[in-house]
C-alpha cells in the first residue's frame, strides 16, 4: 500500500495536457464561485476549496520531470484539501452545506 502510494504521488509529472485539463477545471470551480458568491449572495466555500486543490494539482502536473520531489508535495496537499472537504462532508455537513 505504501509503495503505491509513493509511486502515485512521486511519480512523474504527466504534461501540460494533464495540467491544462486540471486548470481548466479550477477556472470552473472557481467561476461556480464567483457566480454564487458574487451574483447569488450565497456562500460556496466547497467550489473554492475544490478550485484550490485542482489548481495544486494542476500546477504540480505543469512542472518538470526533474522536480518529481515539489510535484508530489503539490499532490500530497492537494489530496489532503480535498480528502478534509469529503470528511466535512461525511462527519460535520452543517459546516459544509450549512443549517437547514
Amino acid at each position: 500500500m505504501a509503495s503505491m502510494i509513493k509511486r502515485f504521488v512521486f511519480s512523474e509529472p504527466a504534461g501540460r495536457l494533464s495540467a491544462a485539463m486540471l486548470f481548466s477545471g479550477s477556472f470552473v470551480f472557481l467561476s461556480v464561485y464567483m457566480y454564487y458568491g458574487i451574483l447569488r449572495d450565497v456562500s460556496s466555500g466547497e467550489s473554492l476549496v475544490i478550485a484550490t486543490g485542482f489548481a495544486l494539482s494542476g500546477f504540480a502536473e505543469s512542472l518538470p520531470s526533474e522536480r518529481r520531489r515539489a510535484a508530489g508535495g503539490l499532490r500530497l496537499t492537494a489530496s489532503l484539501l480535498l480528502l478534509g472537504l469529503i470528511g466535512l462532508l461525511v462527519f460535520a455537513p452543517e459546516v459544509v452545506i450549512g443549517p437547514r
